[in-house]
C-alpha cells in the first residue's frame, strides 16, 4: 500500500485563531487536516466555538482526519498524585469531548508529561502502570464517542521517550482500542526512525512528517533536513501502512502563513512524488489457489 494521503496539521499555526487559518489551507490543496488544541487556536474548552468550527469544516469541503491532545507538564496522567492526575485525565477527556464535534477519526495523545527529567526505578514503573490507566479510561471514551485514541512517540529526552514505553503501555491496557502514531522527527532524534515502523507495525494508524537536522526537532517540511524519505516511505509501504500522514510544521510569528504553507506543498509533492513511484513499482500481489 502506498500513494497515502497527505494533510497538514494546523498546529503550525497554532497561535492564530482556527477561524483565520481554515481558508487558506484550503485554498492552497489541502481538504485534510489535524486540529491543534492550543487554547489561542481553538479553545476546546468552548463547544460553541467547536461547533462553528465543525461547521466551517463543512462549508470548505474539508475534513479532520485528527486532533490533538493538549499536553504540557501540568498535563499529568502519570502523576502519583491522585488529583493531579484525575485533573489531567479529566482535561483530555474534555479535549475528547470536543474533538468528536468535529467527527474526527484519530485523537492523538503523548502518552505521558513533558519531563525532561523522568524518574528511575519504581516511580518510574508506577508511572507506567499509571499511563496505562489513564490512557485505558480514555481509549475507551474515544472508542465509545466513534474515534480511536493514537499514542504519539515522543522526543528520546523526555518520560516514555522510547518506543518500547509505548509498546509496554499498550500491552498493559485492558482496551485494544488504541493504536500508535509515528512521529518521524521524534524517532529521527532518537536514531530509531528507519526500524520504528515495524515496532509498531501491528498499531499504526497514522504518521506526522516532519523533517530535522538530527539536532533539534525543527518541524521542517519533508526534504529540508537529513530524512531520507525514500528509505522511510519504503519501510512504510512494506509494514502495509494504509493510514494518512499528516505534516507536522513549525509556525513562529515571523513567518506569514502563505510562506508556511509553500514549505507545506513542497513537502506533499515530496512524499507524493516518492509513494506514487512505490504504487508503481510495487509488484501486483497474486494469490495463489487453494489446494
Amino acid at each position: 500500500m502506498s500513494d497515502w494521503p497527505v494533510g497538514l496539521s494546523t498546529g503550525c499555526f497554532y497561535r492564530k485563531s482556527l477561524f483565520e487559518c481554515l481558508e487558506p489551507i484550503r485554498h492552497s490543496g489541502f481538504s485534510l487536516i489535524e486540529v491543534c488544541s492550543f487554547p489561542a487556536h481553538l479553545d476546546y474548552h468552548d463547544q460553541d466555538a467547536v461547533r462553528r468550527a465543525s461547521g466551517l469544516l463543512n462549508d470548505l469541503g474539508m475534513e479532520a482526519y485528527s486532533f490533538h491532545a493538549p499536553f504540557a507538564e501540568s498535563i499529568d496522567i502519570t502523576s502519583p498524585d491522585n488529583g493531579v492526575r484525575r485533573h489531567a485525565v479529566d482535561e483530555i477527556l474534555r479535549a475528547a469531548e470536543a474533538a468528536a464535534l468535529l467527527q474526527v477519526g484519530h485523537f492523538v495523545i503523548h502518552p505521558g508529561p513533558e519531563h525532561s527529567d523522568p524518574p528511575a526505578g519504581e516511580e518510574r514503573f508506577r508511572r507506567l502502570e499509571h499511563a496505562a490507566a489513564s490512557l485505558n479510561e480514555i481509549a475507551g471514551r474515544c472508542h465509545d464517542l466513534g474515534m480511536s485514541c493514537v499514542l504519539e512517540n515522543k522526543l528520546p529526552h523526555l518520560m516514555f521517550g522510547d518506543t518500547r514505553d509505548i509498546l509496554w503501555i499498550l500491552g498493559a491496557m485492558r482496551t485494544i482500542h488504541a493504536g500508535t502514531c509515528l512521529d518521524t522527527g521524534h524517532a529521527w532524534l532518537a536514531g530509531d526512525l528507519y526500524h520504528v515502523m515495524h515496532k509498531l507495525s501491528g498499531h499504526l494508524r497514522m504518521v506526522h512528517a516532519s523533517d530535522n537536522s538530527g539536532n533539534t526537532d525543527d518541524h521542517l517540511p519533508p526534504g529540508e533536513g537529513r530524512i531520507d524519505w525514500s528509505k522511510f516511505l519504503g519501510g512504510l509501504s512494506e509494514v502495509g501502512f494504509r493510514g494518512s500522514i499528516i505534516l507536522e510544521l513549525a509556525g513562529h510569528n515571523d513567518t506569514d502563513i502563505d510562506s508556511i504553507l509553500a514549505g507545506a506543498r513542497r513537502g506533499r509533492s515530496l512524499l507524493r512524488s516518492i509513494s506514487r513511484g512505490l504504487a508503481v513499482t510495487a509488484p501486483p500481489t497474486v494469490r495463489m489457489p487453494r489446494q
